[in-house]
């Protein structure tokens, strides 16, 4: 569900028009819903109830302070993958025991910034880095607890480049070496293992990988505390999936993950971790452009948008669904036509949509990608020297710009120009 609705032939971002937004702000620009977030966050929150737990946001999806601040005021924890995640988080009045550090390649600098500012966990990726986050935690005085990430082998049945559970995956330690990985943690005397990490992908639509994978996290556990380890936490990943398109069938509700979950390990005792980003945020996001033209090719007809690669690059990357629809909404039994939506970047992949079936639009109409909350303004470049494009949350009635368009010189005016150019 979103709060992205037509209101007497109107677009409407809760209860602002979404055209009223752009004739202030210019297009192109990401549109947030406040009451999509908190909506979202609270599903996840309600499906855990009865279980000791916490719901940490994953930024990676969407990591304006704004958004942070609103999910941090229900009580959200937040999963950062880097330092600059980690001070975003801290900025936004998150303190660090709701922090979760997870990532692959945690440097000495970052270990040692969350170390002295505060961190709930640090989800260990690799033997190397549990050694780094030793010695820096031995060299502050201090104890840093972890988890250890096991990679249990599992297909998430998802994109390939965003599977993390499976062997050939750069994620974590295999599951067949954890005994031997947290007997050694054991020994290691700046570090205190509080419990286990598990990740196996984003945009998962089916249960039984997270099932297959939380069987074998409820197995390993018993198998450690038998070793002798306190196993008190299970921090669980996010990866639950959207409907990026309103016609497919829909990935499971939170309300059945969180059922799942407590039908797999719920007999431990555990507190469990999960770190949604993508369902909190995903459908909380609109991305709005304009019509620039409409161009007839030889076979088809081509709309050419100002909005670009740059500014949305999941279809490029990842081939991915966006529903898109006119910002006026059509009038029953308009006749359609198909289009090859496209940007004005210098590339072929600069394309959102082929033969997508929509009203006739002229230059000047305004468009919405949908679903564009996450993975969207976070991935975002300036490739072609196009400046970052707004971004604007809506709370009710009101709506404010949470990040301005840079100017052209903005951006140059960051270049510097060595001596001899004097």
């Amino acid at each position: 569900m979103d709060h992205f609705i037509y209101r007497n032939g109107a677009l409407f971002a809760e209860d602002v028009a979404v055209a009223d937004i752009a004739a202030q702000v210019g297009t192109p620009f990401y549109l947030y819903s406040t009451a999509t977030f908190e909506r979202h966050f609270r599903l996840f929150d309600e499906a855990l109830e009865g279980v000791d737990h916490l719901v940490c946001y994953a930024m990676k999806a969407a990591s304006n302070q704004a958004i942070l601040k609103t999910l941090a005021a229900l009580g959200a924890g937040m999963d950062v993958v880097s330092g600059g995640e980690y001070a975003r988080a801290k900025a936004a009045g998150v303190p660090g025991d709701r922090i979760v550090f997870s990532g692959v390649g945690k440097t000495v600098d970052e270990i040692e910034t969350a170390l002295t500012g505060g961190i709930r966990q640090f989800n260990v990726e690799s033997e190397p880095e549990m050694e780094a986050i030793n010695a820096v935690a031995l060299r502050l005085g201090v104890v840093a607890p972890i988890t250890i990430r096991v990679n249990p082998d599992v297909d998430a049945k998802t994109h390939a480049k965003i599977a993390t559970g499976k062997s050939e995956n750069k994620f974590g330690i295999p599951i067949s070496r954890a005994r031997e990985v947290y007997a050694h943690a054991a020994r290691l005397e700046g570090l205190k293992v509080v419990g286990i990490d598990v990740h196996i992908g984003s945009q998962l639509t089916q249960l039984e990988p997270f099932r297959l994978a939380y069987e074998k996290v409820a197995e390993l556990t018993v198998q450690l505390r038998a070793d002798g380890h306190e196993i008190t936490r299970l921090d669980l990943g996010g990866g639950l999936g959207i409907p990026y398109t309103r016609s497919n069938e829909a990935p499971p509700l939170p309300v059945e993950y969180g059922a799942m979950i407590k039908d797999t390990l719920g007999h431990l005792g555990c507190e469990i971790e999960i770190e949604p980003g993508r369902l909190i945020a995903g459908n909380a996001g609109i991305l709005v452009s304009k019509v620039i033209y409409v161009k007839q090719g030889e076979d088809r007809q081509f709309m050419i948008v100002d909005a670009a690669m740059n500014d949305l690059i999941r279809p490029a990357m990842y081939e991915a669904h966006h529903d898109i629809i006119a910002v006026t909404e059509p009038q029953a039994g308009t006749e359609q036509a198909a289009y090859d939506i496209v940007g004005p970047v210098c590339e072929t992949g600069d394309t959102f949509a082929k033969s997508r079936v929509l009203p006739p639009v002229e230059a000047g109409d305004l468009i919405a990608f949908r679903s564009a909350g996450a993975y969207g303004a976070v991935m975002a470049s300036e490739y072609n020297s196009r400046p970052l494009i707004p971004e604007v949350l809506v709370k009710g009635g009101d709506y404010a710009v949470i990040r301005k368009r840079p100017s052209v010189e903005d951006m140059i005016n960051r270049d510097q120009l060595p001596e001899w150019f004097d």
